[in-house]
């Protein structure tokens, strides 16, 4: 097998603001993986500093997973492939994801069926993927809520952790009174705070709060699961396979991403290990390129909850695969992932 790589720049569309920052673009690195017919699977990372990762420390570290493919040298020894990958680089979650998700493509190409398939999965049980409303003034989130809702989209993941989070959630409950609301923090509260603003978005109708406190305070987590009006969805606190058991009695969801776990077969290990604790499944996904997405979407029959719009919410995008019309995905129904990339981009 022969891999390779390249830095690739997308804009996003306006500014993406959560409680850490903002972003107007998302560096990636696009993998490339051929088998000896010709065949070539593609990946992307999508790298979170949050995770310890840049774009820089993503390409300083392909080179030696790729020289790893390139020694197992069989792209349907996936969980070779997987082992080695782990065993050369222990962190950077986002560029081993990338190779993964690239030999899953090349590997199912190869097979001349679609992911989904390849792991024996009904495309049709896919859950609704939510659309993310990024903070901003209430007036500009609510105007993007009534936007997505007139655009299909049932489900609404709103961003908070600010000073004026009830303004800004009240904004879009108005303009989006019959949609299904999911509110994430990522991390902005104290976990007394969480709790008392979970009584308030609870009258507003929301289904579940995402990440209420930081991950670093686990007993916070536990409080408000416990004594909070909203079922817990642990995103920041569950990133790797042991997290698992570890927020288990600490929330009633995990949020599991591809670019933090590493790779397609570790995200599957994460659902089984999830169900086996009672756990519910969200699976989730940075502000990433179709090129990374593409595979997650061909897991999300295994999960309860979808939350793949990061595409949707780049101004452009080199590679096109799944589809999102009003939230329902549909992947296509070609060998590999379905990506390809999109004609001049």
């Amino acid at each position: 097998m022969n891999a390779e790589f390249e830095r690739l720049t997308l804009p996003v569309d306006g500014d993406f603001t959560i409680s850490r920052g903002s972003k107007t673009a998302v560096e990636t690195a696009v993998v490339r993986v051929s088998d000896e017919a010709g065949q070539t699977g593609v990946g992307a990372a999508a790298p979170d500093p949050r995770y310890g990762e840049t774009l820089d420390t993503v390409c300083a570290v392909l080179p030696a997973l790729l020289d790893a493919v390139e020694a197992v040298d069989d792209p349907l020894a996936l969980d070779a492939i997987e082992r080695r990958l782990r065993d050369v680089v222990r962190d950077n979650p986002a560029a081993r994801a990338a190779v993964s998700i690239a030999v899953h493509d090349v590997a199912t190409r190869r097979l001349g069926v679609p992911l989904y398939r390849y792991l024996g999965l009904d495309a049709g049980r896919a859950p609704t993927t939510s659309y993310t409303v990024a903070i901003d003034d209430p007036g500009a989130m609510a105007e993007k809520a009534a936007d997505a809702v007139d655009d299909g989209y049932s489900i609404l993941k709103v961003k908070l952790g600010t000073g004026r989070d009830r303004e800004r959630m009240e904004a879009v409950r108005g303009a989006a009174p019959d949609a299904t609301i999911r509110v994430d923090a990522n991390e902005a509260w104290r976990p007394g705070e969480a709790i008392a603003k979970s009584e308030w978005l609870a009258d507003l109708g929301v289904e579940f709060v995402e990440q209420p406190v930081p991950a670093e305070d686990p007993a916070g987590l536990k409080r408000v699961h416990e004594r909070g009006a909203l079922p817990v969805a642990a995103d920041e606190s569950c990133v790797a396979l042991p997290d698992v058991p570890a927020v288990a009695g600490r929330a009633a969801i995990v949020n599991l991403k591809l670019m933090k776990c590493g790779g397609v077969r570790e995200a599957i290990r994460m659902v089984h290990a999830a169900r086996a604790q009672g756990l519910e499944v969200m699976l989730g996904c940075m502000v990433e390129s179709t090129a990374s997405i593409a595979a997650a979407c061909h897991l999300a029959p295994l999960v309860d909850y979808v939350d793949l719009d990061g595409a949707l919410l780049l101004a452009e995008d080199a590679y096109e695969g799944p589809t999102y019309a009003g939230g329902s995905l549909a992947v296509p129904d070609r060998p590999g992932t379905g990506v390809r990339p999109i004609e001049g981009g």
